[in-house]
C-alpha cells in the first residue's frame, strides 16, 4: 500500500496530547491493519499530525474509526515508492491510537495519531484493500544505575543547548521536556522533535535497551550541535564582515559629503565615481563588469600617490573606452553597395561579388530571421558566424587597401587599418599582462579602441610579412583572432577578460601566399587579384589615377587632357607591373611638370600627346618584344613565366657551355625547388640524347652553366621545368627558341608536363610584355576562364603534355646552311636504316 503521509508543520498539537493511563494499558490486537509511511517515523509516547491522500489509506483509516481506532505505522524502506508492498517494509513499527480526524477540501484527510507502543510484524495477512499483518508486542529493556541517569541529564542539556542555539524553538517545549521523568519518554519526545536522518530515526525505535537508545541519542544531539556551534561561527562571522563594510561604507559617504560640501573633493573620489558612472552607464558582459568592479574597490583603497594607482586607472580606462557593445547600423542595400564599388574602382569582379553576396546573406537572416528560428534544427547549425574573414592576395598597386575602405564605405561600418609587416613579438597581437611596466593591450583592441565600434570593416594589412623569433609567433595569434568559431571571445593579456571580435569584418593583404602559414590560411577565404591588363589600366587612369593627380597639383580638369595614346605609352614604356602604383606616379609626373609651366604663366599644352609624355618623363624605360628579341640572340636562351611578389613577370633562363667534364652549375640565386628541376631537366636531356642528335662525347668533354639573370632576387618555385629543358635542348641542338613564346610548366624525369599554380598572373604579365604566344601545361586549360577576353584574343595558347610536344613546337628548325653541331649531323647520318631521310633532315643538328 502506497502511503502520502507527512508530519504536519507546528508543535501545539504535540503538546495538547498526552498519554492517559488508560492509553498506556491499551492491549495491542492480534491482527492490525498496517499504514506505510515515507519519510517519516513515529515514536511511542509521541503525538505526531499526518495528512493521508491514498484511496486505500483513506479507507483504512475509516475503517479503523468505526472500530478501535488503531492502527500500525511502520517506516517503507524506500521512500520513492508510491505503493510499497509488505517486503518493502520495515518489521518494527508504532502501534497508534487515532485521536483527531476531519477531511480537508482537496480530498485529503489530516490525522492526530497518538503513538502507544512498539510491535513486530510477524506475518502479513492481506495486502487487499489494505495491508492487514499479525503482529506481537516489542517490549524495551528498561536498565537503571548511575550511567542511565547521568546518560538521560546529558541528553537534556544537549537538546536544552540546542533549543537556546535556535531562535525560533518553542520554550514550553524545552520546559516540558525537563520535567519528564521518565527517561524512555525523553528518548521518543526528543527524537521526535530532533533533526535527523530518517535511517537513524528507525535505528532509535529498533534498539531494545533503553541505555544503547541513550547512547545513540547522545551522539547525534552532540554532532547536531557541532554543526550549529559551527554554522552560528561562520554567520557572526559573515555578519561582522558586512557590519565593517557597511560602517566604511558610511564613514565614506559622510566623507564624500563633507568634502563635496567644503569643495575638497580628492583626486581619487573623483575618479572612483567616474569610474563608477562610466561602468554603470555601459553595457558591459558580466564577466567584464565583475573584474572592472573588483578592480575599482582596489581603486578605491589606493592613495593616489601609489604606483599601482597609475596602474590600476590605466587598467580601467581601457576598460570603459572600448566598445563592447557599440555597433552601427549595417547598410544592406545590395545596388548602393555595388555603386559605391562600381565607383571607387574598375573591375575587380569576384571581390565585388563576394561583398554582395555577404550583405544578402545579412538582409535575408533580418528579414526571415523569425521564420528560420521556427525550423528545427541543431544549436551548433542555429548558431550565427557573423565575422567575415577576407584575404586578398595580389601584387603592390592593385588596390587592395584601397578596397577595403571602399567595402567600408559601401556597408556603412567604421573602417580601421594597422600593419603587419614586421611584427615579431606575440604581445603586439595579444597584448602584454599587466605584471610588466608599461604594459598595453595588442594592436586588435588598441584598433577597436580607436574604432569605437563592434563592428567595423578591419584590415590587417601584409600578413604575409609576419615574423617570429624567441618573443613568439604573432601568426599563431593571430589564429584566434581569425577563426569564426574562437574570436567571439578574444583573449588580451593585458585586459584578463575575453573581447567579441565575430562581428568584425576582418580583410587580410598579402602579396604571396607562400610565406603564411597554412594554419592561418585556412581559417580565411582567399580572393585573388592578379593585377590589370592594359585596357583596364586605361580605364583606371582616366577615371581614377588622371582626375585625382590633377586636383593634387592644383590644376583644372579642363586644363589637362590625355589622349588615350599618351596613356599607353605610359603604360608601355614607363611602367611594368601588375597593379597601378607607378602608373600613378608617372601621370603625377606629368601633371607636375604641366604645374611648373601653369605657375610661371607659361604656355602649355592641354592636349596631351604621347610626344609631350617623352618630354616630360624622359627616356623610355622599357620596350616590350623588342627587349625580348634582344635578349634572345643565341641558342640556349628561353623565356619562362614566373610568379612574383610583385605579380606576374617574364623570366629569361640562360645556357652555355665550356670546356669541361660533365659538370652542371646553377646560378641566379634560386631556391632548392628550381634547383632540383634543372638537374631534373638535365638527367631528361642526358638521357634522351639520342632523340636529340647529342652524342655522349660531346656531354662529356663540356661543363654546362645554367643561369637566371637577375641574381640580388630569390627565385624560387615548381614552374621552370620545361623553360629550363628548353634551354639546355636549345644550347646541345644549336637551335633558336623562338623569342615571341613564353612558357611555365613542370616536369617529370618522364618528359611529362605537370600543371602549376599562378596561370592569370602569368598570362598577364606575357600580354605586358607582348608575347605573342605562351605554352601552358594540358591541365591548366580551364583556368583560361579567368582571363579577361582582351587578354585571350591577342595571345595564341598552346596545350603540352609532354616535354617533346613542347621541344618541337618552341624550337626553331635546324637550317642546313648553318652548322651548329657537325658531330650531331654526323651522329643522324649513322642511324640506323629503319628511319626514313626525311626523318634524318628533321632531327639532326
Amino acid at each position: 500500500m502506497t502511503n502520502d503521509s507527512w508530519k504536519l508543520d507546528g508543535v501545539t498539537d504535540h503538546l495538547e496530547i498526552d498519554t492517559s493511563p488508560d492509553e498506556k494499558q491499551i492491549p495491542l490486537p492480534h491482527e492490525l491493519p498496517i499504514l506505510p509511511l515515507r519519510g517519516l517515523v513515529v515514536f511511542p509516547l509521541t503525538a505526531v499530525p499526518l495528512t493521508i491522500g491514498q484511496p486505500r489509506s483513506i479507507r483504512m483509516v475509516e475503517d479503523a474509526s468505526l472500530q478501535d481506532r488503531l492502527i500500525g505505522l511502520v517506516l517503507s524502506k524506500n521512500a520513492e515508492i508510491e505503493t510499497p508492498l509488505p517486503a518493502d517494509l520495515h518489521s518494527v513499527g508504532t502501534l497508534a491510537l487515532i485521536h483527531r480526524k476531519f477531511s480537508a477540501p482537496d480530498g485529503t484527510i489530516r490525522l492526530l495519531v497518538q503513538g502507544i507502543s512498539r510491535f513486530k510484524i510477524i506475518e502479513t495477512v492481506s495486502t487487499d484493500p489494505y495491508i492487514r499483518a499479525i503482529v506481537e508486542p516489542f517490549q524495551e529493556t528498561r536498565e537503571d544505575g548511575l550511567e542511565v541517569s547521568a546518560l538521560l541529564r546529558n541528553v537534556k542539556d544537549q537538546f536544552t543547548h540546542i533549543s537556546e542555539m535556535i531562535p525560533s524553538f518553542p520554550e514550553e517545549l524545552v520546559n516540558n521536556i525537563s520535567i519528564i521523568e521518565d527517561p524512555l519518554r525523553v528518548v521518543y519526545t526528543i527524537a521526535n522533535f530532533q533533526r535527523m536522518e530518517v535511517d537513524e530515526a528507525q535505528h532509535i525505535l529498533e534498539i531494545e535497551s533503553l541505555q544503547e537508545k541513550l547512547h545513540h541519542l547522545v551522539s547525534i544531539l552532540v554532532r547536531e550541535s557541532e554543526i550549529l556551534e559551527l554554522g552560528q561561527k561562520i554567520q557572526n562571522e559573515a555578519r561582522s564582515k558586512i557590519e565593517k563594510y557597511q560602517r566604511e561604507y558610511y564613514l565614506r559617504e559622510q566623507i564624500r559629503a563633507i568634502q563635496k560640501e567644503l569643495g575638497e573633493e580628492d583626486d581619487v573620489t573623483s575618479d572612483v565615481e567616474d569610474f563608477r558612472k562610466k561602468i554603470e552607464g555601459i553595457n558591459l558582459p558580466s564577466e567584464a563588469k565583475t573584474q572592472a568592479q573588483r578592480e575599482l574597490d582596489r581603486l578605491s583603497r589606493l592613495p593616489s600617490s601609489s604606483p599601482e594607482y597609475g596602474v590600476i586607472r590605466t587598467y580601467l580606462d581601457w576598460v570603459v573606452s572600448l566598445p563592447w557593445s557599440k555597433v552601427t547600423p549595417d547598410n544592406l542595400d545590395i545596388t548602393h553597395a555595388r555603386n559605391i564599388l562600381d565607383e571607387d574602382h574598375f573591375g575587380l569582379k569576384e571581390v565585388k561579388e563576394r561583398i554582395l553576396e555577404f550583405l544578402a546573406v545579412r538582409l535575408l537572416r533580418q528579414q526571415r530571421g523569425e521564420e528560420l528560428e521556427k525550423i528545427p534544427t541543431s544549436d551548433s547549425i542555429r548558431r550565427e558566424r557573423q565575422g567575415v574573414i577576407l584575404c586578398f592576395v595580389g601584387p603592390p598597386g592593385v588596390g587592395k587597401t584601397s578596397l577595403g575602405q571602399s567595402i567600408a564605405r559601401a556597408m556603412g561600418r567604421n573602417f580601421i587599418h594597422t600593419a603587419l609587416g614586421g611584427i615579431r613579438d606575440e604581445a603586439e597581437i595579444r597584448g602584454h599582462r599587466r605584471t610588466y611596466i608599461g604594459a598595453m593591450p595588442g594592436r586588435i583592441i588598441q584598433a577597436m579602441r580607436r574604432v569605437n565600434s563592434k563592428n567595423p570593416v578591419f584590415m590587417l594589412d601584409e600578413i604575409d610579412k609576419l615574423t617570429y623569433d624567441f618573443h613568439g609567433d604573432p601568426a599563431s595569434a593571430l589564429l584566434e583572432v581569425l577563426d569564426p568559431e574562437q574570436n567571439t571571445e578574444f583573449w588580451d593579456n593585458y585586459l584578463e577578460v575575453p573581447f567579441d571580435l565575430s562581428q568584425v569584418m576582418f580583410i587580410t593583404t598579402a602579396n604571396v601566399m607562400d610565406t603564411i602559414p597554412v594554419p592561418l590560411q585556412d581559417r580565411m577565404e582567399i580572393i585573388r587579384i592578379p593585377g590589370y591588363t592594359e585596357r583596364e589600366k586605361v580605364e583606371i587612369a582616366q577615371h581614377y589615377l588622371i582626375p585625382r593627380q590633377v586636383r593634387e597639383t592644383g590644376l583644372f580638369p579642363q586644363e589637362v587632357k590625355f589622349s588615350q595614346d599618351a596613356i599607353q605609352t605610359v603604360i608601355r614604356k614607363y611602367t611594368r607591373e601588375s597593379g597601378v602604383r607607378n602608373l600613378d606616379r608617372n601621370l603625377g609626373g606629368v601633371c607636375r611638370k604641366l604645374a611648373i609651366r601653369v605657375a610661371q604663366n607659361q604656355n602649355f599644352p592641354e592636349n596631351i600627346t604621347p610626344e609631350i609624355v617623352r618630354e616630360t618623363l624622359g627616356r623610355p624605360k622599357f620596350f616590350g618584344m623588342e627587349e625580348i628579341a634582344s635578349r634572345i640572340t643565341l641558342p640556349g636562351i628561353a623565356t619562362g613565366l614566373a610568379v612574383t611578389s610583385a605579380g606576374g613577370d617574364i623570366l629569361f633562363i640562360e645556357a652555355t657551355q665550356m670546356p669541361g667534364s660533365k659538370g652542371f652549375t646553377v646560378t641566379g640565386s634560386v631556391g632548392n625547388v628550381m634547383q632540383e628541376s634543372a638537374r631534373a631537366a638535365f638527367s631528361y636531356v642526358r638521357s634522351r640524347m639520342e632523340k636529340f642528335a647529342i652524342t655522349p662525347e660531346q656531354i662529356d668533354k663540356i661543363d654546362i652553366h645554367l643561369h637566371i639573370p637577375a641574381g640580388s632576387q630569390p627565385k624560387d618555385g615548381p614552374s621552370a621545368g620545361i623553360t629550363i629543358i628548353t634551354a639546355l635542348v636549345s644550347l646541345l641542338t644549336g637551335r633558336m627558341v623562338r623569342p615571341e613564346v613564353g612558357m611555365t610548366g613542370e616536369i617529370t624525369l618522364r618528359g611529362q608536363v605537370l600543371p602549376v599554380g599562378g596561370i592569370k598572373e602569368k598570362v598577364l604579365a606575357a600580354h605586358r610584355f607582348g608575347l605573342k604566344e605562351v605554352i601552358l601545361p594540358r591541365l591548366n586549360e580551364p583556368d583560361l576562364e579567368e582571363l579577361p577576353e582582351e587578354v585571350i584574343s591577342t595571345i595564341k595558347f598552346t596545350f603540352a603534355d609532354t616535354v617533346d610536344s613542347v621541344l618541337d613546337h618552341v624550337l626553331e628548325k635546324p637550317k642546313r646552311k648553318r652548322n651548329y653541331s657537325q658531330k650531331a649531323t654526323n651522329i643522324a647520318k649513322q642511324r640506323s636504316s629503319k628511319e626514313s631521310p626525311d626523318e634524318q633532315s628533321s632531327t639532326g643538328g
